[in-house]
């Protein structure tokens, strides 16, 4: 089975849980630029519009996580987990609201997981 090359901790899941329930299918996307930098950003899936330099690099707790192509080609080799923290973020994100911000926790892929990863989609 392959590698995931996103993935969330149980404290991101459960806010993200919560969200959906509030703003029904959601959607992730890390720009690696304005707002919050290179913040993982939560949006209502129907309010977002994927870009032809976006790349799906997988999904959280059934949510789609999409990246700029440019930050992919940066992170290609590394692992993101998704946490949530306390503080408030200046991005647009649903979790803003709540006193939390999502963070995306990097870490180089294993040998052995470079061999199997998930594949990514290009949105051309």
């Amino acid at each position: 089975m392959p590698y995931p090359r996103v993935s969330a901790t149980d404290k991101a899941v459960e806010v993200i849980e919560k969200l959906k329930k509030e703003h029904g299918d959601l959607v992730f996307h890390q720009s690696g630029g304005c707002c919050d930098g290179s913040a993982p950003m939560c949006f209502p899936k129907d309010e977002f519009m994927v870009g032809a330099c976006d790349v799906k690099v997988g999904q959280i707790a059934g949510c789609d996580f999409f990246m700029s192509e440019d930050l992919f080609e940066y992170n290609k080799y590394t692992h993101l987990t998704i946490d949530v923290v306390e503080g408030r973020g200046s991005s647009f994100s649903l979790e803003i609201p709540l006193g939390l911000r999502f963070v995306a926790i990097p870490r180089l892929f294993t040998k052995e997981e470079l061999e199997d990863l998930e594949p990514v989609e290009r949105m051309e």
